[in-house]
């Protein structure tokens, strides 16, 4: 599969996901989620990550971040992964990889697709049917942006920030985006991007992409597309 390499643009999110090898069990118990969040936001603090959204599920994990530099990301991902595999493989008794591959990532028109993405990542627990609603799942992002809750984590978005010219507002307005299911077409859009490592929003957004990444960030139009995952 084709992959966005050394790509950059400043402030431009991503939407990055990162799977267990063959599906498998990446987090075991409560104390796994708390220390990969814990070694997440140092890693993001020291390589130059903003992190806006994301979720643990049980197998994969799901970030939606800005990088500061082209190697930012990359180093990230690089140092969570070493710190993270290494505390599993000691706690489990285990040997040999954790994760199914490299990370996939692929660039968001913010405009029309970041608080669309940023739903996305935080529904994962509700389509997954592992809870009900969103709220009631600890290991994500929601808590913070609806119910207010702190999270070292974050640096929220310009988008979400407009919401509202306070904290309860924004809260109110982005629990309010939660009362309508996402569309199936931008779930299908998101899961196609990711999966295939292509850019998601306008044309004029994906030219603009290409030129930086240097590379084709679309399927040809005669070529079928990555399969989308459906438990992405």
């Amino acid at each position: 599969m084709a992959r966005l390499g050394r790509f950059f643009l400043r402030g431009q999110p991503l939407h990055v996901i990162q799977r267990g090898n063959n599906r498998q069990p990446i987090f075991f118990d409560a104390e796994d989620y708390r220390l990969y969040l814990e070694w997440l936001r140092e890693a993001a603090v020291a390589h130059g990550v903003k992190v806006h959204a994301y979720v643990l599920m049980s197998n994969h994990m799901h970030l939606l971040a800005s990088p500061d530099s082209a190697e930012s990301l990359p180093r990230l991902m690089q140092a969570i992964g070493r710190r993270y595999v290494t505390h599993i493989n000691r706690s489990q008794g285990r040997t040999g990889t954790l994760w199914e591959g490299r990370y996939r990532a692929a660039p968001i028109e913010s405009d029309a697709y970041l608080l669309a993405c940023q739903r996305y990542i935080e529904l994962n627990p509700v389509r997954a049917r592992v809870t009900r609603r969103p709220g009631d799942y600890p290991w994500s992002s929601y808590a913070a942006h609806a119910e207010g809750a702190a999270d070292a984590l974050l640096s929220d978005h310009p988008l979400y920030l407009a919401l509202g010219k306070d904290s309860a507002q924004r809260r109110k307005a982005y629990r309010a985006l939660f009362r309508a299911a996402l569309p199936a077409a931008t779930i299908e859009d998101l899961r196609r991007a990711t999966n295939g490592g292509w850019a998601l929003g306008s044309e004029r957004f994906k030219a603009r992409i290409a030129r930086a990444a240097g590379r084709r960030v679309a399927p040809l139009p005669s070529g079928r597309p990555p399969r989308a995952d459906p438990n992405a």
